[in-house]
C-alpha cells in the first residue's frame, strides 16, 4: 500500500485591504525614515531628493511586478515563491535566502533602533531583546492581532510626522535646499542615495509575503501593495523636504538623527520628544512586520527543503507559522544581545535590490491573463535594481556576495546528501 502523505496546513485568508495597506505602511514608514536621510545626504547631498525620486521610481517597478505575480500565486513566500514558479527552484532560493538573511539582520537594527530611544543607559541590548521576544508573541497569537497593531502603530506613527513636518516647515528656510537640481556629489552620489533611500520602500513586500493570509488575492494584494507605496513615498518625500529645509545637506549628512535634529533646531522640547516616540514606534512597527513576513517566507521555503522541515508548521489554534516565527525572534534575539547592527542600511538594500530583481524577472516572464503590466515595467525594474546594487557602497556589496556565496554553499551542501 503506498504511503499516504498528510496535507499540508494552510494559513488562513483573514486579512481584508486595509489590513493589507497597513501591513506595507508599517513595513516602510519604519526606522528608515527616521534614520535612512542621514547615508543618503552623505553620498548626494541635497540631491538625495532626487535620489528618493529614483528609488521611488524603481519601488512603483518592483510593486507591480509583486503585485501582477501575488494574484497569480496567492501563496505564502512572497518571490522565494514566485522565483521557484516562474524561473526554477535556485533563482527563488536566492530571492529567498537574501531576503531571510537581509531582513534578520534588519529586525536586529529595527530592535536596537526601538532601544536606544526608550532604554535608559546600560539597557539598549536588554531592552531591544525584550521587545523582539513581545512582538514575536503578538504574531504568534494570530494575524489579525498583528493587523490590529501595526494599524495602531502606524497611525501613531503618522501623527509624530505631521507634528515634524509642520515643525520644520514653519521653522525652516527655503535656501537650505538650494542647488537639489544640480547636486554637486554628481549622478553617482544620486544612485547611491537612490540604492540607500530604497531600503525604505522594501517593504511592500511585506503584502506579498501575507498571500496565503488574504481575503481575495487576486484583488487585494495588487491594490494594497500600490496604495501603501504611495502612501510611503509622498511621506518620505514631504519629510526629506522638511529635514533639509532645517539642516540643509551637510547637517542632514553629519547627523545620526536627521528628524530629530531638524525639530529641535526649530521647535520646543516638547516636540522633539514627540519625535522621538515616534521613532521607537516607527521601529517597533517595522519590526512586528518583518517578523511577519520573515515567518511566512521561513514557512515557505520550509515546505521546500530549503529550511529545516521542521520550520513547516502552522499552529492548529492561531494558524500562523508559529515555528518559523519564534526561530527568527531567538536568531534576532541573539544578534541584539552580541552585535549592533543599526548601520546594516546597505547591506540589506544589495539583499533586497537582488529579491526584487527576481521578482521583475519572474513577472517578465509571465503571459496571457496573469499579466496586469506592461512587460517594460519589468525590464525596467530589472535594470534599476542592478545599477542600484553596483552604486551601494563597496563594503556592502562585498558582504552580499559573501552572504550569498555562503547560502550557494549550504543548498550545494543539501542537494548533495538527498
Amino acid at each position: 500500500m503506498a504511503a499516504v502523505t498528510a496535507p499540508r496546513a494552510e494559513l488562513d485568508r483573514r486579512l481584508g485591504l486595509g489590513d493589507a495597506v497597513f501591513i506595507g505602511l508599517g513595513s516602510m514608514i519604519g526606522a528608515g525614515v527616521f534614520a535612512a536621510y542621514a547615508p543618503a545626504a552623505r553620498a548626494a547631498g541635497t540631491g538625495l531628493l532626487l535620489g528618493l525620486g529614483v528609488a521611488a521610481v524603481v519601488a512603483y517597478c518592483n510593486a507591480t511586478a509583486s503585485a501582477q505575480l501575488a494574484a497569480a500565486y496567492p501563496r505564502a513566500g512572497g518571490t522565494y515563491l514566485y522565483g521557484r514558479e516562474v524561473l526554477g527552484d535556485w533563482w527563488g532560493y536566492l530571492a529567498g535566502w537574501g531576503f531571510m538573511v537581509g531582513k534578520t539582520a534588519s529586525c536586529a537594527a529595527m530592535a536596537l533602533t526601538f532601544a536606544a530611544y526608550v532604554a535608559p543607559d546600560g539597557w539598549v541590548r536588554p531592552v531591544a531583546a525584550a521587545v523582539v521576544v513581545l512582538l514575536a508573541l503578538v504574531n504568534c497569537a494570530g494575524i489579525t492581532r498583528t493587523a490590529l497593531l501595526t494599524r495602531v502603530l502606524v497611525s501613531l506613527v503618522l501623527a509624530a510626522l505631521v507634528v515634524a513636518a509642520v515643525a520644520c516647515l514653519r521653522g525652516g528656510s527655503s535656501t537650505a535646499l538650494d542647488g537639489w537640481a544640480s547636486p554637486t556629489h554628481g549622478l553617482y552620489g544620486v544612485l547611491q542615495s537612490a540604492g540607500l533611500l530604497f531600503f525604505a520602500f522594501a517593504g511592500y513586500a511585506r503584502i506579498a509575503t501575507l498571500g496565503e493570509e488574504v481575503r481575495e488575492p487576486a484583488r487585494v494584494i495588487p491594490r494594497a501593495i500600490v496604495v501603501a507605496l504611495v502612501g510611503a513615498v509622498v511621506v518620505y518625500a514631504v519629510i526629506a523636504v522638511a529635514v533639509l529645509s532645517v539642516l540643509g545637506g551637510p547637517g542632514t549628512a553629519a547627523s545620526a538623527a536627521p528628524v530629530a535634529d531638524a525639530v529641535r533646531a526649530t521647535s520646543a522640547d516638547w516636540v522633539e520628544g514627540v519625535v522621538r516616540v515616534g521613532a521607537a514606534l516607527a521601529s517597533a512597527g517595522a519590526l512586528l512586520a518583518l517578523v511577519a513576513g520573515l515567518g511566512r517566507t521561513g514557512l515557505a521555503m520550509a515546505r521546500e527543503r530549503d529550511l529545516p522541515g521542521w520550520l513547516d508548521a502552522v499552529h492548529p489554534r492561531f494558524r500562523v507559522p508559529h515555528r518559523a516565527e519564534l526561530t527568527v525572534a531567538a536568531i534576532v534575539v541573539v544578534l541584539v544581545l552580541t552585535t549592533d547592527l543599526r548601520g546594516a542600511i546597505g547591506f540589506s538594500s544589495f539583499g533586497v535590490l537582488l529579491y526584487y530583481f527576481v521578482a521583475n524577472a519572474s513577472a517578465y516572464r509571465q503571459h496571457g491573463a496573469a499579466r496586469r503590466f506592461p512587460r517594460w515595467l519589468q525590464l525596467l525594474g530589472c535594470a534599476g535594481c542592478l545599477v542600484l546594487v553596483a552604486t551601494l557602497p563597496w563594503q556592502s556589496v562585498v558582504a552580499g556576495l559573501v552572504v550569498f556565496a555562503v547560502g550557494v554553499v549550504l543548498r550545494f551542501l543539501r542537494l548533495s546528501r538527498t
